[in-house]
């Protein structure tokens, strides 16, 4: 027997073409996406607008696509690791961040990646397969989980991160895809200022992104340093930090674009004067903000974070010097949620 499709991913020319598919009028198509992307629907039966045999004939041949979490841990401040099946016996972590009266999910958009990092434990997985459009979304329709699967109810998601597993650009056609259903009336209808991709600046797929969307973006910078650089992240080899910072001048983060430069700073490493002028060197006159990070350990990685008096030292030197800087609070370190730890190890089953 064919294995159904999945409506989730589908945009809303494809969910018309499923309503002419089935010769119902092509605004059923319109109806679907306004069930599953705005109203959250995990059943055919909750559409209540469309016909018991629209219905009958759409749950012969399509699932909607929902999958809750399969597992979940819960950090002391409050973040939450969630783990998500997305077949042939792999899985994807995503981190559920409230604070206050707002909840950011970072979702992941490839099982394993690419791009080997030194430092960060998804790159240690290597690179087992990319996520289609439906495995992204389901991570973000379905956080928080129902509170009837056993889930505690959370605030609503306020703000997506493209900064889980994988290199988002290096599955660039898939992550477009979610954020035109994400922005679109049809759709979630977000703001693209409620979205921010990160990426270690893969070329020319940056720049598709850039003409493509409208949403923020956060380059992996790390270290100025060319040489140290290419030795902590390989893909500096194919796409050198100046070239992506020549790209980033041709537009215009001044306005309601944010353009934010992420920087781990380990001890020893990249955390003195000599590095913070390398880095204000590179900025040029590039309107941005830098995000200070700290290291979190993983095995088998012999580096250390920077002292906090370091950090505040780069951080003050920084702003010193006109660029906007701060440093980032470092979330569920205790859960292996933390910046550069996913890797699909620690993850407790859920109640």
């Amino acid at each position: 027997m064919e294995e159904k499709k999945k409506l989730i991913g589908m945009n809303l020319q494809e969910l018309q073409d499923v309503a002419y598919k089935g010769k119902m009028p092509r605004f059923v198509g319109k109806q679907l996406a306004e069930w599953i992307y705005s109203k959250g629907a995990v059943s055919f039966d909750e559409m209540v607008n469309i016909s018991k045999k629209n219905k009958a004939w759409l749950e012969e041949h399509y699932t909607i696509g929902r999958k809750a979490p399969v597992a979940q841990a819960k950090s002391n401040d409050g973040t939450v690791k969630y783990l998500f099946d997305v077949g042939s016996g792999r899985q994807v972590e995503s981190v559920y961040i409230p604070d206050r009266d707002r909840a950011t999910l970072c979702v992941s958009s490839q099982v394993g990646c690419k791009m080997n990092c030194y430092f960060c434990a998804t790159g240690k997985l290597g690179f087992k397969a990319n996520l289609d459009a439906s495995d992204i979304l389901n991570q973000i329709l379905s956080i928080p989980p129902k509170p009837e699967k056993g889930f505690e109810p959370m605030t609503p998601l306020t703000n997506i991160v493209f900064m889980g597993m994988g290199e988002p650009l290096d599955n660039l056609e898939a992550v477009i895809k979610v954020i035109d259903i994400l922005t679109s009336d049809w759709g979630f209808a977000w703001s693209p200022k409620r979205i921010t991709v990160s990426t270690v600046g893969k070329l020319p797929q940056l720049k598709e992104l850039l003409d493509r969307t409208q949403v923020h973006l956060a380059i992996s910078v790390h270290t100025a340093d060319v040489a140290q650089r290419e030795a902590l992240m390989p893909a500096q080899k194919a796409f050198p930090i100046s070239a992506v910072m020549r790209t980033l001048a041709g537009y215009d983060f001044s306005h309601q674009r944010r353009l934010s430069l992420e920087y781990i700073m380990w001890r020893g490493i990249n955390d003195d004067i000599a590095h913070a002028d390398m880095l204000i060197k590179l900025i040029g006159n590039l309107d941005c903000r830098v995000n200070l990070i700290r290291f979190h350990a993983i095995p088998g990685v012999d580096l250390k974070t920077a002292s906090e008096e370091r950090m505040l030292m780069f951080r003050n030197y920084l702003n010193q010097h006109g660029i906007t800087a701060t440093i980032r609070t470092s979330r569920g370190e205790d859960i292996a949620a933390a910046c550069g730890m996913l890797a699909n190890r620690t993850t407790q089953q859920g109640n």
